[in-house]
């Protein structure tokens, strides 16, 4: 039996306990091993649903960036077609599909003066408006959330 020593201070109070019943014991290290096991699926359990999370996101981007085309070249043709009901179906169908990915969360970015965090100036022109005020929006930027997936491109107030 061990006896508790205050010059030896690297034994720990296990050691320093009377020994216990071996079955106690086996029950209590299994326990904490079962205890161990339970927290480390816990924390996987966790970290797999993060990054199924992490991949739905980011194959929601990867499909929205490949439809921003889409929607710039349906402008594009809203703006060249004469104005019949063959036009009008196009708007309809622009509508539709702006409003199925604005229910996925994207939106069109709009803002008055320059912020390079949302907009990419392209030119600039001598007005008189105040410096940095967007004269001209030359390509829509968007945000899916509170992200930038693409940036607006602007022509800006010297």
């Amino acid at each position: 039996m061990m006896t508790t020593d205050k010059k030896n201070p690297k034994e720990t109070p296990e050691q320093a306990a009377p020994e216990q019943d071996p079955k106690e014991a086996k029950i209590n290290d299994l326990t904490q091993t079962l205890q161990r096991l339970q927290a480390d699926f816990e924390n996987y359990r966790k970290r797999v649903e993060r990054d199924q999370q992490l991949q739905k996101q980011q194959s929601k981007k990867d499909i929205i960036l490949k439809m921003i085309s889409v929607l710039d070249n349906f402008e594009l043709a809203l703006k060249s077609a004469p104005k019949d009901t063959f036009a009008q179906g196009i708007e309809m169908i622009f509508a539709q599909l702006m409003d199925t990915l604005e229910q996925e969360g994207l939106r069109i970015m709009h803002v008055e003066t320059f912020d390079p965090h949302y907009h990419e100036a392209l030119l600039s022109e001598t007005s008189d408006k105040e410096a940095g005020t967007i004269l001209e929006v030359l390509q829509k930027g968007y945000l899916l959330g509170e992200t930038v997936i693409r940036h607006a491109k602007v022509k800006i107030a010297k």
